[in-house]
This record gives structure tokens, sequence and C-alpha cells, in this order.
């Protein structure tokens, strides 16, 4: 920021998120952190041996772009599918817990819920282990998802799709959410699944990453360029995407570069990170993809939500563990100028 303004004006855009509805849809996942110490290498092979010292568990996925949208709105609910294995019993205590609204979320006895466990000691990740296993909508709970969101949609602000690529998203469902939104003039945002093909034609923004975006585009990858708008080939790649989605927006998230911000018919926007010191980039999408929606679904233009996503992302990152951004970090962020 840089004047006196600007601050009063993303004061007041942050101010607008605490009434905000937003549906969250996607793959829903468990975070498990295994903390320990490391005194010694294991005498069975070259590894570490950890010391477990605690355990913490987190909503994961599209449970944690839930999570971070909570901690700026209580009008947050969430659609997706979970098992009734004890892990998927956690994933939805906690968000319950959390004041989420789960009553769009199947349970299903054969559904194995996504866990991905991270040791952690001397606070660096030592290895994650994920245990995971597909598992496709059937015909009848397509139905009711589709239901449910005709039955919400009305008294929603904004929809984020989180597609991790674990089954849940189809390319009728993603029809159905594209064309559900576009008629009830709603805010729709996606964070693609690079492997999952899946279109989200007039969606109002997409938001790959960098390698993401040069893979959805069919392009090989390529090495940043600084300044990042003389870097050609991630722009040729994003001008791509806009013709190829169809979207009003596309954000680019680069990391230690910061987001890229591309419209039809606008020049490139880009706003360099703001991480003073970076520990975990785990979540960090998540949170870029909860800021950034619901700065839009507040009024906010796109370069505005983008700059305050960027923001988020650089507080989140300093922090260890599958962490959200909470509105006083926000806040104080936003009030540098």
């Amino acid at each position: 920021m840089s004047t006196e303004w600007e601050v009063a004006r993303f004061r007041a855009l942050l101010a607008g998120f605490a009434d905000r509805r937003i549906l969250v849809i996607g793959d829903l996942m468990l975070d498990e952190y295994i903390w320990g110490k490391v005194s010694r290498i294991s005498p069975e092979a070259p590894v570490p041996v950890v010391n477990v010292t605690g355990e913490s568990y987190y909503p994961g996925g599209a449970a944690n772009v839930t999570r971070n949208v909570r901690e700026f709105t209580p009008g947050v609910s969430v659609m997706g599918l979970a098992g009734t294995d004890p892990h998927g019993r956690r994933l939805l205590e906690l968000l319950e817990h959390s004041g989420v609204d789960t009553s769009g979320v199947e349970q299903d006895p054969a559904c194995s819920t996504t866990v991905k466990t991270r040791i952690i000691a001397r606070n660096q990740q030592v290895v994650r282990v994920d245990r995971e296993r597909k598992t496709p909508l059937t015909p009848e709970q397509a139905e009711r998802a589709i239901e449910y969101l005709d039955r919400t949609i009305e008294g929603l602000d904004g929809i984020i799709v989180a597609d991790y690529g674990k089954g849940f998203l189809t390319q009728p469902l993603a029809d159905h959410i594209c064309r559900t939104a576009r008629a009830h003039r709603k805010i729709l945002t996606v964070d693609p699944h690079p492997h999952t093909s899946l279109s989200w034609h007039g969606a109002t923004a997409i938001k790959p990453n960098r390698a993401e975006a040069f893979i959805a585009a069919g392009l090989p990858p390529s090495d940043p360029v600084s300044p990042v708008l003389e870097d050609r080939a991630l722009l040729e790649a994003g001008n791509r995407l806009l013709a190829l989605w169809q979207c009003q927006s596309l954000l680019i998230t680069l990391g230690e570069q910061g987001m890229l911000l591309l419209q039809s018919g606008a020049p490139p926007y880009h706003t360099p990170t703001h991480a003073q010191e970076v520990f975990d980039v785990s979540g960090a999408g998540d949170t870029a993809i909860a800021v950034f929606t619901l700065g839009l679904s507040a009024g906010a233009t796109p370069a505005e939500a983008a700059e305050m996503a960027n923001r988020a992302s650089g507080i989140v990152v300093g922090k260890l563990g599958t962490a959200t951004v909470t509105v006083a970090e926000l806040q104080a962020s936003l009030s540098e100028v």
C-alpha cells in the first residue's frame, strides 16, 4: 500500500468479509501432524529416528479452504465427500466445532477419508505419508450434491471450488456448478487440479500456480523470469488459459515472486510477495483462494482482491503446519504503507 486512501479502502473491504456467505466445494481431507525430536540416526537405515512429542489434526484440502474462510465470516458451508471411518468422523467434528455448516457433506461407508500425515522435527518436515483411495461419486451422490447446491444457491455470495483430484468433482457436476453460478450471478472461483482436465467455462476467476498453469496450457515448464511482467512464457501460458477457460480473471500464484493477475482487455497486474520468512508453504494456496474470493464478494476489484490474497499468503507461509490467517493479522498487513 502507498496512500492513506488505499489503507482505508482495504480496511473497509476487510470489514465487509464478516457478512459474506461462501460455499466451498471439493475434495475433503484430514491433515495429521506428528511432532517430535530427532537425536540420532537409525541403525537400520540412514534415516532420523523421531521421538514423538505430540499430534495435531486439522481440516485439509477443500476443508482447509473452508477453515480459512471461517476465520473471516461465520457464513461458510462445505460440500464434499467423507468416509464414516474414524478419520472422516474427526474431520467433520473439527469443521462443526469451528462453526462450519457441514450439511452438504455426503458420508459414505465405502469412502476412505484421505489423510496426509506430516512428521515434523526441529521445525522441519521429515516425511509426509499419504493415505488415500479415490472414490468417485455415485450417480445418487451426484444428484444429492446438485440438489444441495440448487437449494442453497440463493443464500450465497460466492462459491469456491477446490479440486484436489480425489474424485469428488466430475465434469457433469462442474458444468452444473458453472451454469448455476452464472444463472444466479454468483461469484465462482476455482483452484484447479492440473491432472483432472475439468472445464470451468465462465468461472469468475481461476487460480492455478505456475506449474499448473503451464501444464493446463499445454506448454513446457519454464524457469521464472524477473521482472514477472517480462516473463513471456508465463504471459503466453496465462493468455492461453484465459482463452481456454473463458474466465473473467486468472490469478497465477508464483511462490516467492508473488502473484500475477490476468484479465481480458486489461494489462497484467503483478503483486510481489510479502512473505517475511518462509517456514511452510503447505496450505498457502488455500489461503489465497479463500481471501481472493472473500475480497471479490465484498466488492473488491480483482487487483485489490489479489493484493489482499497475496498479503494473506505471505503471512501464512511464515507459520508452521496447516495454518490460517486471522482478521487482525491481515488487518495489520493491509495497514502497512
